[in-house]
Order: structure tokens, then C-alpha cells, then sequence
């Protein structure tokens, strides 16, 4: 597992490298023959446009030499009003748009211009032309010329016109209308992005459940190996014919098993709790009860343990109301596993203070230690099942870090909540808040 949990991570981060750069050139792609489409569909509709307009509409006007005079039989020539004469900007506006609409082009404005391409320059432009013709890094200028009207019976004298058709924010109207293609391209990316990191956060998940699994057997064997072989040498001793004959040494190896006993069967009872509470199969038996003397029958339980180690339980209290709605037994328990922690946790000088207080509607309890404290990462996970901080190969402390799982599970459901901080080396203090009984 350690060994293949890199390589499937580094894989999946490659994987997902190679989707987001083949969506991005998908994308430019998409966008660079969209362009091209546009501009041919844009070259067409101004094709369609010039012929149009310059289509014979026989409105053919005579001009006569200036040697008509002079040469009585010089036929005479004759000229074709240009588009800007045939055409007013209305009529022009009308056969471009048309021409666009035929090409796809629905969505997109414009504004053009007639340019006379002699010496005087004549021009036609629609409003806006003169202003989006100033920029050109947003607006794309196409140019197309116009034939000037000519056939076989005349010569035709007319100025070559020019169609100017600026398509104003092009570009942006090319994005506007991928747009769904690229939030598709963009949302698919983000599912799969999202499915890797679940993948990922998954495989770390199993990878944690895997190493608690581990530790919770190597808790559970020395858990269980200390008693039974405790039970072992007191049966062997019962065997000795020294031993047998002696009421009082009876008494006192009958008394080692028995004790140990119920350590195991205490062990195994933790272990079916929390298994009912996954379950939720736990039933409260709430009733208004004095926190303080649930609190009182939690202290005496740990008092010896303090004594043997040679500490100090400093009590305060404080709270003038304490009656909440509880179940008596799971209450006293969860104080006694916190105390028991403080204790179990402890260095020298071995120092514990409980505090009560009110704080509103609320029953605040406040439980603090100087014992060997927990790290960032200790203090995050404290309350996970089974989780219990690292100490090496020696098996230090006892347990299988179902406690502090437990009491949250309870405080959680008298409907209050648990709060833990802590500085490494110099102790750590546990909140509980609980709501007060109704009056």
C-alpha cells in the first residue's frame, strides 16, 4: 500500500494534467476554425452584397464629348450612376443585412461604408462607421469591390466603389456564441477534476482506516494479553500444593482472576458500545437531573488514581444552576473517560482542575490538565474512532481510542458540544456545553 498509493496519486495527477491541456487545445481549436467559419460566412455575405449592388438597374445617362461640337458624329458616352447615387444608406443596410442573415450571420451588427477609389474620394458611411473604424484592435475591417457597371454597348466611366463592413466586437460575439460549448468543455473538467480528488481523498481515507485498523488490533492483543496472562500464572499458582492449602493465598489468586476478569469483560463491553453507537441503537434515558453530583460520583471513581500517582484534583463548582436533562449513567461516564484521560495523559506532578460555570442557558464544564498535551494533527483527529496518537512501539498508554469518540457521541446527543485545545508538552483542556433543564 505504501508503495502503490504514490505511484496510483502521481498517475491520476498526470492524468488530470493531460485532460486540462487536451481541453485547452481543444478549445483554441474550436475557436480558430470557428473564426475561419465566420470569416468565410462574412466573405460570402459581402460577395452576395456587391453583386447586389451592383447590379444593372438600367438607369443608363448619356454624357456628351466636349468635341461633340467639333466631331457632330462622335457617338456619344454614356455613364451608370454609382452605388452611392442608386443607393441610400437605408437601402444598403437593408441588402447587407439581408445577405448576412443568409450566411448565419443573425447575430452579428455591422456598419459600412461606399468608398470612391479616385481622386475625389467620394464616400458613403452608415453612423458608426467613422468611430469603430478608429479601433482597430477590437473591430476587424473587411473590404470588398465593388465592379462599377460596364457592358459592350458602352464605355463605362464610373470610379471603382469599395464596400467597407465593420463587424463590430467580432471577436467577443465568436466567444459569446462557444460560450455553452466551452462551460461544458469547463464543468465536464471540473466532474472528473472532482472525481480524481474524491479518488484521492478516498484512497488516503482507506489508507488512515487501515493503519487504525492495525493499531486498534496491536491495542486490542495487549489489551487482552496483560489479563489472560495474569489469569494464567493465578491458575498455575492454584495449582501449587503450597498454594491450595492456604486459604488466604487462595483468596487472594481467586481475587486477581476475578478482578481481571472484569477488566477484560469492561474491555469488550467498550468495544459492543461502540459498535450500538454506529448503530445508533443507543437509548438515553433523559431525565432532569444536578450535573454536579453526576460530576461528584465521576470524581470519587478517578480519586484514587490521582493519589497513586501523586497528584493534585483541584474542584471548582461554580455553577449556581446545574440541573440538565440527562441519562445518569452515559453522563458520569463521559466525565469519567475525560478524567481518565487527564490521568492516563499525565507527566509528573500530576495536576487536574474540573470547573463548572454558567453561561447563559448553558452548563459549561471545563476540565484541564498539565500532562503531555497533543500536537496540531492529535487535536483534529482526538475524536475520530479508534484514532489514538502515536507513541512508537511502546505501549505507554492503554486503550483502544474509543473514549473520546464516546463522549463526544454523548455530549452530542444531550445536545450539547465539545470543545478540545491544547499545547504540546504543557496540558490540554476539554469544554463541554450543555443546555440547562427547563424550569
Amino acid at each position: 500500500m505504501k508503495r502503490i498509493f504514490p505511484i496510483i496519486t502521481i498517475l491520476i495527477f498526470l492524468s488530470l494534467l493531460g485532460l486540462i491541456f487536451f481541453q485547452f487545445l481543444w478549445i483554441k481549436s474550436a475557436r480558430e476554425a470557428k473564426d475561419k467559419q465566420v470569416e468565410e460566412n462574412i466573405k460570402q455575405a459581402m460577395n452576395s452584397a456587391a453583386e447586389t449592388l451592383s447590379q444593372d438597374n438600367n438607369s443608363i445617362v448619356p454624357f456628351g464629348k466636349k468635341n461633340d461640337i467639333i466631331f457632330p458624329g462622335e457617338k456619344l458616352q454614356y455613364f451608370k450612376p454609382s452605388v452611392m447615387q442608386r443607393y441610400s444608406k437605408e437601402d444598403i443596410s437593408n441588402i447587407i443585412r439581408t445577405a448576412f442573415n443568409k450566411n448565419n450571420l443573425k447575430n452579428y451588427p455591422f456598419e459600412f461604408a461606399i468608398l470612391e477609389n479616385s481622386i475625389t474620394g467620394k464616400q458613403l458611411l452608415s453612423d458608426n462607421f467613422y468611430n469603430l473604424s478608429l479601433d482597430t484592435n477590437k473591430n476587424i475591417n473587411h473590404v470588398y469591390p465593388l465592379q462599377p457597371p460596364g457592358g459592350s454597348s458602352y464605355e463605362n466611366l464610373v470610379a471603382e466603389e469599395l464596400l467597407c463592413v465593420i463587424v463590430p466586437n467580432q471577436t467577443s460575439i465568436i466567444w459569446k456564441e462557444m460560450f455553452w460549448f466551452i462551460v461544458g468543455a469547463i464543468l465536464f473538467t471540473l466532474i472528473i477534476t472532482t472525481a480524481f480528488f474524491i479518488t484521492i481523498r478516498t484512497l488516503l481515507k482507506q489508507k488512515k482506516l487501515s493503519e487504525i485498523k492495525s493499531d486498534f488490533i496491536n491495542n486490542m492483543t495487549h489489551e487482552f494479553k496483560t489479563p489472560l496472562a495474569t489469569i494464567s500464572l493465578a491458575v498455575d499458582a492454584l495449582k501449587n500444593d503450597k498454594v491450595r492449602g492456604n486459604e488466604e493465598k487462595t483468596g487472594y489468586f481467586t481475587n486477581i482472576i476475578k478482578e481481571e476478569n472484569k477488566r477484560m469483560n469492561k474491555q469488550v463491553e467498550t468495544i459492543l458500545q461502540a459498535a450500538l453507537l454506529d448503530k445508533q441503537e443507543v437509548q438515553l434515558n433523559l431525565k432532569k437531573l444536578p450535573a454536579h453530583d453526576m460530576i461528584k460520583s465521576a470524581l470519587n471513581n478517578i480519586t484514587l488514581q490521582v493519589e497513586e500517582k501523586q497528584g493534585a484534583l483541584e474542584v471548582h463548582l461554580n455553577a449556581e444552576k446545574d440541573m440538565i436533562l440527562a441519562d445518569e449513567v452515559h453522563f458520569t461516564n463521559l466525565i469519567n473517560n475525560l478524567l481518565d484521560n487527564a490521568v492516563k495523559y499525565s507527566k509528573e506532578n500530576l495536576a487536574i482542575k474540573l470547573t463548572t460555570e454558567n453561561a447563559g442557558n448553558q452548563l459549561r464544564i471545563r476540565i484541564e490538565d498539565n500532562g503531555i498535551g497533543m500536537n496540531k494533527e492529535t487535536l483534529n483527529r482526538i475524536f475520530e474512532k479508534f484514532y489514538r496518537a502515536h507513541t512508537g512501539n511502546i505501549h505507554n498508554v492503554k486503550g483502544f481510542g474509543l473514549g473520546l469518540s464516546y463522549v463526544k457521541t454523548m455530549v452530542e446527543a444531550h445536545h450539547g458540544n465539545i470543545k478540545a485545545d491544547s499545547v504540546l508538552g504543557k496540558g490540554s483542556t476539554f469544554t463541554i456545553t450543555i443546555p440547562l433543564a427547563a424550569v
